[in-house]
């Protein structure tokens, strides 16, 4: 058995039983994972990263007031729904559910994964970011469908917050319950890597939103994946 793969397909569940997990949205073999600000070619922006090879979508742009948030989530919802494609918030899971989006990403110290779940019900998704080892542990009994783990390096998109690491990714691999999606750093360089470290699924943020061709940047990126995925596990 590969590092992860026990938690590839997590088992549908019945919602509102005491220790049992919420019914979880699924995430299949999903393995690209954009987050992106919003930008003026939100829509055909994300249009050519799916084509590119990414499978889930998650908008993020803390500067946004609600009233924007809501509206430029509509929009990108709509372009990921027409593709078939998994298009996530960040935050906030009353947003989320106005936006009509698939579901939230909330961090430790956003809205708990209990509210978010309440909030948009037992098919949304709920993910969770983790960066420590005690953060992952507390995420085994949350109502999740996955976590994030990193930031593996420094990143921007996270100031302030020192990297893990490719030891959290190995714990990750070794312990985690839900499938976890590896943030930080992740170019094509990087994959080979954090696949041997027992990563399967992965965010990418500014390789794609500084690209200036995305969709040729998604597409280098996917075939990295699928090739070091391929190679370790041939």
């Amino acid at each position: 058995m590969t590092p992860g793969s026990e938690n590839a397909e997590p088992d549908r569940r019945s919602a509102g039983v005491a220790g049992v997990a919420p019914t979880p949205a699924p995430l299949g073999d999903r393995c690209l994972y954009l987050c992106t600000p919003d930008r003026p070619d939100l829509a055909t922006f994300l249009e050519t990263c799916i084509a590119g090879g990414v499978d889930v979508v998650q908008l993020r742009d803390k500067d946004l007031d609600p009233a924007r948030t809501v509206a430029r989530a509509r929009v990108a919802a709509a372009a990921c729904a027409a593709l078939g494609v998994p298009f996530i918030l960040n935050d906030d899971p009353d947003l989320a559910g106005e936006a009509g989006a698939d579901g939230v990403h909330v961090g430790q110290d956003d809205a708990s994964p209990e509210s978010a779940r309440r909030i948009l019900g037992p098919d949304a998704i709920v993910g969770l970011s983790t960066h420590a080892p005690p953060e992952l542990e507390r995420s085994e009994d949350e109502p999740v469908d996955y976590v994030s783990v990193g930031p593996v390096v420094p990143t921007p998109t996270k100031p302030g917050r020192p990297g893990t690491g490719l030891g959290y990714v190995e714990l990750a691999a070794s312990r985690a319950r839900h499938p976890f999606f590896v943030t930080g750093g992740v170019t094509p360089d990087s994959v080979p890597g954090l696949v041997a470290a027992g990563a399967r699924r992965f965010v990418v943020v500014r390789y794609l939103t500084s690209a200036d061709d995305p969709g040729r940047a998604a597409r280098r990126l996917r075939r990295a994946i699928d090739k070091a995925i391929e190679t370790i596990e041939a």
